[in-house]
């Protein structure tokens, strides 16, 4: 046995996800095995996700030759984010990492990773195929594009300055990833997970790693869809804990939205014969309405039940509050002898940003996500 640079022993779970990797799953796993040493133990949960060649087969055999390795399968594909799910709840070790089944990753490597978790320096820790110094196989312009561009998005959502977001190895403390309640099913766990770590404003650190990537033709599946996908995910786990900078910019198509709908009901509500101060009050009102079913729909992700009387005394005098202001703006305007439409365009505009800071500080409070904060404990 090598000397490990482990200070203490370690026991590291790794979760496997396997879909039709009959080519390279027992070399996959013979590799893995190799990286034990004296102070570093493995458990090796391989999660089958309804393979359709020899791999639960082969899973099962190296199961029967190693008491490390567990099998857990499923009986239907249903993707990566699923086998991760399945895999992390079964796992032991003091600390939880992921390794794919094919042979892109080198988990020699792995070490390196576990170093800051051991020396409780971090709880969570990214290997970084883009500061590695190590081989790098050239392969795809455009998916080196797309990795970048999604690395870039999530870290404008969550605070990060992470290289590799998409990158496969991650190595978590087991509390942390096992408190990680997990919904994408397929490779949207990537940057989901990335989200939910920042929110919980834990301690991370990235470390460089060689990376052998395939061509589609020896087995790629990852496309264009799961990009898709992947931006979604940033926005629809960030979104809520983004910071104020991008939540404005998110709420700036909500609240245009909003001024639209308040710049429609005023005008319809003028036609129809109301004064210029019951139909300002009115059209804000309505537009308070749309402006609020959005936010909890698309922005704060707010659960839609009224569940404290001090919660809806919130909300109201926020809604009071720029009500009066949206009023008294658009009396102003008209006194000045602003058009109608204008007076109401540029009272609203000055109600945008103050809708948004009432309902990000005020009635959705949120802490924001990014990196470790310390935790400051009662009279300190």
């Amino acid at each position: 046995m090598t000397c490990s640079p482990l200070p203490r022993p370690v026991r590291l779970t790794l979760v496997i996800p396997c879909y039709n990797e009959e080519k390279t799953l027992r070399k996959c796993i013979d590799r893995v095995l190799k990286i034990r040493d004296e102070n570093l133990s493995l458990e090796l949960v391989i999660v089958d996700d309804g393979s359709r060649d020899r791999s639960l087969a082969i899973a099962r055999e190296l199961a029967l030759e190693h008491p490390e390795i567990v099998v857990v399968p499923h009986e239907v594909n249903q993707g990566k984010g699923a086998a991760l799910r399945t895999g992390f709840q079964k796992a032991s070790g003091e600390f939880v990492g992921v390794q794919d089944a094919d042979l892109e990753y080198d988990p020699r490597e792995l070490e390196s990773l576990l170093l800051p978790l051991v020396n409780d320096e971090a709880d969570v820790v990214f290997g970084s195929r883009f500061l590695s110094c190590g081989a790098h196989r050239v392969l795809y312009f455009w998916h080196f594009l797309g990795n970048s561009l999604l690395t870039f998005v999530s870290n404008m959502f969550s605070d990060l300055n992470l290289t590799d977001m998409e990158t496969c190895y991650k190595i978590f403390r087991r509390d942390v990833v096992q408190s990680i309640d997990i919904k994408e099913n397929r490779f949207g766990v990537e940057p989901e997970l990335v989200a939910k770590v920042a929110r919980m404003r834990l301690r991370i650190y990235e470390t460089g790693i060689s990376y052998y990537g395939r061509t589609y033709e020896e087995g790629k599946k990852i496309g264009f869809r799961d990009a898709f996908r992947a931006f979604y995910c940033i926005f629809r786990y960030n979104a809520p804990t983004a910071p104020p900078p991008v939540q404005f910019l998110l709420y700036l198509f909500i609240g245009g939205f909003s001024a639209a709908a308040n710049l429609l009901f005023f005008l319809a509500l003028l036609g129809a014969g109301s004064g210029p101060t019951l139909a300002a009050a009115l059209a804000f009102a309505g537009a308070a309405a749309v402006n609020y079913l959005l936010c909890i729909a698309f922005l704060f992700r707010h659960k839609a039940r009224w569940n404290s009387t001090a919660e809806v005394l919130v909300y109201l005098l926020v809604v009071v509050l720029v009500g009066a202001l949206d009023v008294g703006m658009t009396r102003g305007f008209l006194f000045l002898g602003l058009a109608p439409w204008l007076a109401k365009s540029v009272s609203s505009i000055f109600g945008l940003v103050f809708n948004f800071l009432g309902r990000r500080y005020l009635v959705f409070p949120e802490k924001p996500a990014g990196p470790w904060k310390p935790q400051v404990k009662d009279g300190e």
